[in-house]
């Protein structure tokens, strides 16, 4: 006997199976897609935050917001710690305080420094002292008796002055004329403040034909607190303000100022009148005379050539802080100077070595690099 089709609503087992195997693959799919999709948002496919969160399951958004908290707890924390190594910048620099003073003393010749600590092992300074000094008998008498007239030198002369040149980012703010006045530069000291926290800078002049000033002032103000419109811009403390002083210059001694001469042709008679005018001139001495920004200006709607300004400004005001002032001995010497140099060039050849690598397909293979942040 013929065997009987199953009924109309009647279900192997065999087709039941793949009915089910449909099912799964169905779902199987939509879970790789949902993956995908948050692969997509994390590996930041989509650019704007707003989209990346977005994209997110809505569980997943609530558990980013709390993270989000968490962070904001942890950059006030980062802030409490930024606080504490200001008071710590601060009690140091008492510590160094008398180091500085008789560094000052040396170099200004008020102090001249023993045997005993002058003692400083260095072949390759001797090696060349001594050739020095081997050319320096190849003169003739009178070149000798010459020098023997000659009055012995004090201190150490034009120290600031050989640093400033020394240091591409002073050196690029000094022209011809400034130099002169820098030779009467006899120290530049740090003072330490708070609330708000910041730094003064000290510029100590000898008397000098150019200004009556003994002392120019340079005040920076830094914020350490989260914002509280943009939190996770927090990096540290940050300059966002600054002084200077009032130069009292003698009478036509104001390098920051020049007078320019213009001929003027007016339109209808023939007549032909010169023009005098008073323009600002380039000088390492505008430096004590930064733009004032007012109270109600900030970053956003800054002038964008004011900003280049203070951005620079705060670079070369942090850098003195930083670098100058503690090791000045060795930009003088040239020593730090050297040391910054290689940085670059290893951080050059880094570079390189990065570009020349491939991978198998000889496209250049992709890795991500560190920053370092330098804490203030």
């Amino acid at each position: 006997m013929a065997e009987i089709p199953d009924q109309a609503g009647d279900c192997p087992d065999d087709l039941e199976n793949v009915g089910e195997e449909e099912i799964d693959n169905d779902i199987e799919k939509k879970a790789a897609e949902v993956a995908r999709n948050f692969v997509a948002a994390l590996t930041h496919q989509q650019r704007d935050p707003a989209e990346i969160i977005a994209a997110l399951p809505p569980e997943c958004r609530k558990r980013v917001k709390a993270l989000k908290k968490l962070q904001v707890e942890e950059l006030n924390l980062e802030a409490k710690f930024y606080e504490e190594v200001h008071a710590l910048e601060v009690k140091y620099s008492r510590l160094y305080s008398p180091l500085h003073e008789k560094r000052f003393s040396i170099i200004s010749g008020a102090y001249e420094p023993t045997e005993e600590e002058c003692q400083w092992a260095s072949a390759d300074e001797e090696d060349l002292a001594n050739e020095l000094n081997q050319k320096a008998k190849v003169g003739n008498e009178g070149d000798k008796k010459e020098e023997q007239k000659g009055e012995p030198v004090k201190g150490i002369p034009d120290f600031w002055l050989t640093i400033f040149k020394n240091v591409s980012l002073l050196y690029e703010m000094v022209q011809e004329h400034d130099e002169p006045i820098l030779k009467h530069l006899l120290d530049i000291k740090l003072k330490f403040k708070d609330n708000p926290m910041g730094f003064i800078l000290e510029f100590y002049f000898e008397p000098n034909e150019y200004f009556t000033n003994k002392v120019l002032t340079k005040e920076y103000d830094m914020k350490c607190v989260p914002e509280d419109d943009d939190p996770f811009s927090f990096e540290g403390p940050e300059i966002f303000r600054c002084r200077g002083c009032t130069i009292n210059w003698n009478k036509g001694k104001n390098v920051t100022l020049k007078t320019i001469k213009k001929k003027q042709r007016h339109k209808s008679r023939d007549l032909v009148r010169t023009v005098t005018k008073t323009v600002q001139n380039d000088s390492f001495f505008n430096f004590f005379s930064p733009p004032v920004i007012p109270d109600d200006v900030n970053e956003a709607n800054m002038d964008e050539e004011i900003r280049n300004i203070l951005t620079s400004d705060f670079e070369i005001g942090h850098y003195i802080r930083e670098r100058i002032i503690p090791r000045a001995a060795l930009y003088f010497t040239g020593d730090a100077t050297e040391d910054d140099d290689f940085e670059e060039e290893e951080a050059d050849e880094d570079d390189e070595e990065e570009e020349e690598e491939t991978d198998s397909d000889g496209q250049p293979e992709l890795s991500f690099g560190s920053i370092k942040k330098e804490d203030s």
